[in-house]
């Protein structure tokens, strides 16, 4: 089959040939049709220090996909040969005090695919039956292949209650511009999201034309908050950047009381004024990956009920011209990239 693996120690991906997988037991054998570039993929591609202490040479990577059964392990009941599927790239162990309580998106022996072990970006794609979340028929294949970043996104909105609140988001990547959609579908008063890439904040409005965009170096935030008559100031915030000024900024626009959820990562440790969020009583929750399997069942029921982020996939490739859709990618100028395997076979 055709795979795309990181051979060498230096930049970029490798179509290689590769055997189909061996199922066991418990696995199917999933038939890749689409794929989403994450910014995970980025980090492999650029083999920064990350990828380097974590990724293994020889690895086939990419872990956002959609695609449909074609074999099933002997032990695996209530799945179906030809069944639609897209799936949980954290594969879990069971024996952990976190999976043995059902918070299996918190075992400490989770697993990666496309990071510690084999994954999606490839013909073919074995994964434990356990990790399978079958699609309806009214979500196509491209919109499967991003639930991986879809549930980030609405495991860091709905972290805390929104019906009725106003919402900040500080960085309108796919992943912020998709919270903040979720943020409006789930009935928050204001959503503002900030940026300072003009492109990603016209994507955020071509998403969901109800979020107040903010170019926070050509507008001062707290205008902002006097035009939504933010007195108080935001009741919730989503923290999607990875930058501490993003994060001071938002904690100094939070009400008392105030809620922050955090996605973003820094690139390396960050100064906390902690006074602040002390004084302000403010809540800080660390999100990782998605709650498996409730974030799945949300945004699924979401999407049926009118939730549309067709629009942040800005970009299309077949896998032959995989290298362009990387380089797409990294110019910052693009939503998600969704890569086409049918061609593969």
């Amino acid at each position: 089959m055709i795979a795309l693996a990181k051979t060498e120690p230096r930049e970029g991906l490798w179509q290689i040939e590769a055997p189909v997988p061996e199922i066991g037991p418990d696995d199917v054998l999933i038939k890749i049709n689409k794929t989403g570039i994450c910014g995970t993929d980025i980090h492999i591609w650029n083999w920064d220090d990350w990828a380097a202490h974590t990724v293994p040479l020889g690895l086939i990577t990419g872990h956002e996909f959609a695609g449909e059964i074609v074999e099933l392990g002997r032990d695996v009941t209530g799945l179906r040969i030809g069944q639609r599927c897209s799936g949980e790239g954290h594969v879990v162990t069971a024996d952990s005090r976190q999976s043995r309580a059902g918070k299996f998106h918190l075992d400490p022996g989770t697993r990666g695919i496309g990071v510690n072990i084999q994954g999606a970006f490839a013909s073919y794609l074995r994964l434990p039956a356990f990790n399978v979340v079958s699609l309806p028929d009214e979500i196509p294949d491209e919109i499967g292949a991003i639930l991986d970043p879809l549930g980030n996104a609405v495991h860091t909105a709905l972290s805390f209650p929104l019906l009725g609140e106003d919402v900040l988001i500080t960085g309108a990547g796919p992943i912020g511009i998709m919270a903040g959609a979720v943020a409006v579908h789930a009935g928050a008063r204001h959503v503002a999201i900030t940026d300072i890439n003009p492109d990603r904040l016209a994507l955020a409005t071509a998403v969901e034309p109800r979020l107040r965009t903010i170019d926070v170096s050509r507008e001062d935030l707290k205008d902002v908050m006097h035009e939504l008559g933010l007195a108080q100031g935001f009741d919730v915030g989503l923290e999607m950047s990875g930058s501490q000024a993003a994060l001071d900024q938002m904690v100094d626009a939070l009400v008392m009381g105030g809620k922050i959820a955090l996605l973003g990562i820094p690139p390396g440790k960050s100064p906390v004024d902690w006074s602040q969020i002390v004084f302000k009583a403010i809540t800080l929750k660390g999100v990782y990956g998605r709650e498996m399997f409730e974030t799945w069942y949300k945004m699924i029921a979401m999407l049926q009920n009118g939730l549309d982020v067709s629009r942040v996939i800005t970009h299309r490739f077949d896998v032959a011209n995989f290298r362009e859709g990387f380089e797409t990618m990294k110019s910052g100028q693009s939503g998600k990239i969704v890569l086409d395997w049918t061609s593969t076979r």
